[in-house]
């Protein structure tokens, strides 16, 4: 099937299965060769790995600050381009790269100034300090074009062109699995160097990746993007993606704060309880993969029927990736639980690991569904920019249920890893749960369609009345009243 299509009013249209496979090919590429990745620093050292585990979860931490520009601006641009809106679509999405270029140019140039306070700031271990040093200088410059990146692939996905991003993942993942062996074992006439080489691989995957997107980003609109674009400014519309980014930013941090606090739990339950869980987290992400990529995909489609007022296809889309979503996650869960112990086995062969990993493969299958209700529709209520909502349910219960519960049974009851486990699984129905009644009110929708059906009413009295008789007064239009839907 083709990755779009026209609709009868001329837009573009675009089927949730076209929208979700390359996101979900992106999603499973970035997974696999992360893991292949940390083998590969493996061979260097345990201790370039833990540098490299470290340095990532700083990184991942200032990838949030991306994500208030790049998450507000490519819902606005769906919703823009559904409402046949490209000027302002392309204005957001160039505004976009540019504030998230300097974000990244301003975080880059304090890692490499400053890689040894940073170093100290996040806990490093005094014997690791000089490999942090060469690995956060280096790598941390990457976090500039990451940021265009990130931009550019937000916008260019929101387009509903998803492939483009995804075979540019596949292209940097590949490059970057090769520059890491050349640089780490001196081949294809690569000098070896060690762990410094792997971060100039990073560096080099992430300026390549950068230019390939820029590339597909000019000519992601109706008209082209060209260097005069850069003075381009519109304060009101760089407004509109703060007030809709800002919400996705402060959750997203807020996850990867909790997720690291109930990791500091089960390093206290103690090495075995931490290892299971490491492990239970990659087997668990090939799990939900597609169902994430589900929800990515509806809420480009979600916006795009939202900026073209198509209300009811808005609704019902939130219901048909929840009712597609469930089914593939729920079969997946069903099949890592059964094929669990085998896939432990090439992580470790040590008993008790094994056998609390398979106690939580079980109760994996209660939680994928949360999961998949909570990304689902809380995907829906950020399509239509309803994003405080989300904000504020995880704020509530990512620290009461999961972080609050996990301590109190976890390690002040004493009921150790699977306590935790549960009060996880809590957490996405909490939220998932109060997702759907926030989407089920329709709060948004019925707003929003209330206020066009006041906008349609003057312009239908008008027309109505400036013609007392005749053709041109029946066939005059009258807005049908909003459904109480």
């Amino acid at each position: 099937m083709g990755a779009s299509a026209l609709d009868r009013n001329g837009l573009r249209s675009y089927s949730l299965w076209s929208l979700s496979w390359p996101i979900f090919i992106e999603l499973f590429l970035a997974t696999l060769l992360g893991t292949v990745d940390t083998l590969m620093v493996s061979r260097v050292s345990d201790d370039a790995v833990a540098v490299v585990g470290l340095s990532n979860q700083l990184f991942n931490g200032l990838n949030t600050l991306f994500m208030t520009i790049t998450g507000g601006a490519g819902i606005l641009v769906a919703q823009k381009l559904g409402s046949r809106n490209p000027e302002d679509a392309r204005t957001i999405g160039i505004i976009a790269a540019k504030v998230t270029g300097c974000i990244g140019l301003g975080i880059s140039a304090l890692l490499f100034l400053l890689p040894d306070q940073i170093a100290r700031l996040i806990q490093t271990p005094e014997e690791l300090l000089p490999l942090a040093h060469t690995y956060i200088s280096t790598a941390g410059c990457a976090l500039a074009p990451f940021a265009l990146s990130a931009a550019f692939s937000t916008v260019i996905r929101n387009t509903g062109n998803t492939r483009g991003p995804m075979l540019t993942a596949v292209v940097i993942n590949l490059l970057h699995v090769l520059f890491n062996y050349g640089f780490i074992f001196g081949a294809f006439g690569f000098p070896k160097l060690g762990l410094h080489g792997v971060a100039i691989s990073t560096l080099s995957c992430r300026i390549i990746m950068m230019l390939i997107l820029a590339y597909m980003f000019v000519g992601a609109f109706e008209r082209k993007v060209g260097i005069a674009d850069i003075r381009l400014r519109d304060r009101k519309l760089f407004k509109e993606v703060l007030r809709i980014g800002w919400p996705l930013g402060v959750n997203s941090s807020c996850w990867m704060l909790s997720q690291m606090i109930i990791f500091v739990f089960l390093a206290t339950l103690g090495a075995k309880e931490l290892a299971t869980r490491t492990y239970m987290n990659t087997l668990e992400s090939f799990c939900f993969m597609l169902g994430f990529a589900i929800a990515m995909a509806v809420q480009i489609q979600i916006a795009h029927h939202f900026g073209a007022k198509k209300w009811q296809e808005a609704y019902r889309g939130a219901y048909k990736a929840l009712y597609i979503g469930l089914a593939v996650v729920t079969v997946n869960a069903g099949l890592l639980a059964l094929l669990g112990k085998w896939f432990l086995g090439f992580f470790t062969d040590d008993p008790d690991i094994i056998h609390m990993g398979v106690s939580l493969l079980a109760l994996n299958m209660l939680l994928q569904p949360g999961k998949m209700m909570n990304m689902g529709f809380n995907s829906g209520l950020n399509a239509v920019g309803d994003t405080r909502f989300p904000m504020t349910t995880s704020l509530f219960s990512m620290w009461i249920v999961a972080v609050g519960l996990s301590y109190y049974f976890g390690l002040h009851l004493g009921w150790g890893l699977v306590a935790i486990y549960c009060c996880m699984i809590a957490d996405e129905y909490v939220r998932g749960f109060l997702a759907f009644l926030r989407w089920r009110q329709r709060k948004v929708l019925k707003r929003e369609e209330h206020a066009e059906w006041l906008r349609l009413m003057p312009a239908a009295a008008q027309s109505h009345g400036s013609s007392h008789a005749g053709a041109a007064a029946a066939s005059a239009p009258k807005p049908a009243r909003p459904l109480n839907v």
